[in-house]
């Protein structure tokens, strides 16, 4: 009878080390899986549950926003306080809040972006906008704001034609001319009536 009792324990003590070693191989698992996770990944399921974030900026900027889309290097993001879009290089956030179920859920595998959003970089972005002819407000990481309307856009840069926020662009209206390296953008805003590429 007490070598029956004894194999149980035995049986028990063994199930127990099998259970202890399964869970530490799942949790090591785990630990590689989101090792491979990427920022964009992360903003792909975010955008998947319109969820609420918040997004502290190089230039020193908190954006209140809903994700809306997902391009390759850069996300839109729609202002909760009626402040229309924002065009975000991924390069130029520094941190993210969101609530902790949302934080939870976008480290779990995201819903596949379109094939196309992983190849719309920020400069075709830019170049949207281009097209569009539309006036932007576009923040640098040194904290300086330049309103105008995107004239070109190339691989690195764009050519921003100055002239007063909220005014079209017109040859009177033209106060000066610059050359933006993307690598200097905080953000690329947009008023709450232009439709912004969705990634």
């Amino acid at each position: 009878m007490r070598w029956d009792r004894f194999f149980d324990d035995l049986e028990d003590q063994l199930a127990s080390e099998w259970e202890a070693e399964r869970a530490a191989l799942d949790t090591e698992a785990e630990r590689l899986r989101l090792s491979r996770v990427s920022l964009r990944e992360r903003l792909l399921s975010f955008a998947a549950d319109r969820a609420s974030v918040t997004v502290a900026l190089v230039d020193g900027a908190r954006l209140h926003a809903t994700v809306a889309g997902v391009g390759a290097d850069w996300f839109s993001a729609l202002e909760g306080d009626g402040g229309g879009a924002a065009l975000v290089p991924l390069a130029a956030i520094t941190e993210l809040a969101a609530s902790h179920a949302d934080l939870l859920r976008s480290a779990h595998p995201a819903p596949q972006g379109s094939a196309l959003a992983e190849k719309m970089t920020f400069g075709f972005a830019m170049r949207d906008l281009v097209r569009r002819r539309v006036a932007v407000g576009v923040h640098l990481h040194a904290g300086r704001l330049l309103h105008g309307t995107v004239d070109r856009a190339g691989a690195d840069h764009l050519d921003l034609a100055l002239h007063d926020a909220g005014s079209a662009r017109r040859a009177a209206a033209i106060t000066g001319y610059r050359i933006v390296p993307y690598g200097t953008i905080a953000r690329v805003q947009v008023d709450a009536t232009t439709p912004v590429p969705l990634g």
